[in-house]
């Protein structure tokens, strides 16, 4: 065997190691990448996903028009001696009651709201106000505007061949206006503006 033939084999089995070094380093860190992401969705899915509500309050879905929290004397805005907002509301085939729902800027803002009939969604476009209206529940849901404007509110869970037309609207004003409106009592809405 010549001089340069050992070298040469001595750089091969060099180079060897120093390729099996950075594969391991490489495996490494791919291992620990997917352990990482793992443990972020376990936590995610665990700790930081929409929880059921603390408490459960059922209703009966066929008598929610004759008398309670949802008749429809009591729906709509109104204006709480603490300064926050409570909006009740019914989701029914195919619509909304009431179909637009009138809040302030700049407030907390509770809204109460069931189905009278087959599940339904709310969906506030453009916030992140997305909940489940199911019958013989009550779906409880806390928000805030920060602007004032004009927000649809579709219904996002299929509930049969109407679906499509079942729309509402979340109209935001100033805080003012709304405190105006809320002197006389009663509920707010802003259907038929």
């Amino acid at each position: 065997m010549s001089t340069g033939q050992a070298h040469s084999n001595g750089s091969a089995s060099a180079s060897a190691e120093v390729a099996a070094r950075v594969e391991r380093r490489w495996a490494t860190i791919a291992v620990a990448i997917i352990v990482m992401m793992a443990l972020l969705a376990a936590f995610a899915g665990i700790h930081r996903a929409t929880m059921p509500q603390p408490r459960v309050e059922t209703i009966d879905p066929s008598r929610i028009h004759l008398s309670g929290e949802f008749v429809e004397s009591n729906l709509g805005s109104v204006l709480e001696a603490n300064g926050n907002v409570t909006v009740r509301a019914i989701g029914q085939q195919y619509s909304f009651t009431p179909a637009c729902i009138v809040v302030p800027v700049d407030t907390p803002i509770t809204m109460r709201a069931t189905s009278a009939d087959v599940v339904h969604g709310i969906l506030v476009q453009g916030t992140n106000v997305n909940t489940m209206l199911v019958p013989g529940y009550i779906s409880e849901q806390l928000m805030r505007f920060t602007r004032t404007g004009d927000y649809l509110m579709p219904c996002q869970e299929f509930c049969s061949f109407g679906h499509e037309g079942m729309w509402g609207k979340v109209k935001v004003i100033d805080k003012a206006d709304f405190a105006e409106r809320a002197k006389g009592g009663g509920r707010l809405s802003c259907v038929g503006q």
